[in-house]
């Protein structure tokens, strides 16, 4: 009995490394995109994610998917912040709540706050959530989906 802990608790202690490594690799697109969208920099936010992708959003049309969703979706915010008068839009990350990964596919939860400015005054949008879901291909991991859940 004492050897089967032994191998279990080896066993534990040698794959706990691997698994953190394959969240921090899944969370690797998921910081890109965040970085990218804070500097504007669509090219890197088209990098992180695959091009077959789905949104959830809290602007209209709230829902983008299939090819190309992700240059629909930075057209569609780009049309709603000018319409709406709104500027310098910034998202920032809490702790990831969850970062389940199961083979080539991940499951990411993580509480966020988006700061704006609405045509000059200050506005902070807090305690939103984003959810998104990854999978891993020959160039690694990209983000095929994501929905906003504003508090």
């Amino acid at each position: 009995m004492n050897k089967l802990l032994l191998a279990l608790a080896a066993s534990l202690l040698l794959t706990g490394p691997a698994f953190a490594s394959a969240e921090s690799d899944a969370m690797a697109p998921v910081l890109q995109f965040l970085d990218a969208f804070n500097k504007g920099d669509t090219k890197a936010m088209l990098a992180s994610s695959a091009d077959q992708m789905s949104i959830i959003d809290e602007f209209p049309p709230h829902e983008w998917h299939g090819s190309g969703a992700l240059s629909r979706w930075l057209s569609d915010y780009d049309s709603d912040a000018t319409k709406n008068g709104i500027t310098d839009g910034a998202v920032t990350f809490g702790k990831p709540q969850h970062v389940d990964v199961s083979g080539d596919r991940a499951y990411v939860v993580l509480p966020a706050d988006y700061a704006y400015k609405v045509k000059g005054v200050q506005v902070k949008e807090t305690g939103s959530l984003i959810t998104l879901a990854l999978i891993k291909g020959a160039d690694g991991w990209r983000i095929t989906g994501w929905a906003w859940s504003k508090h």
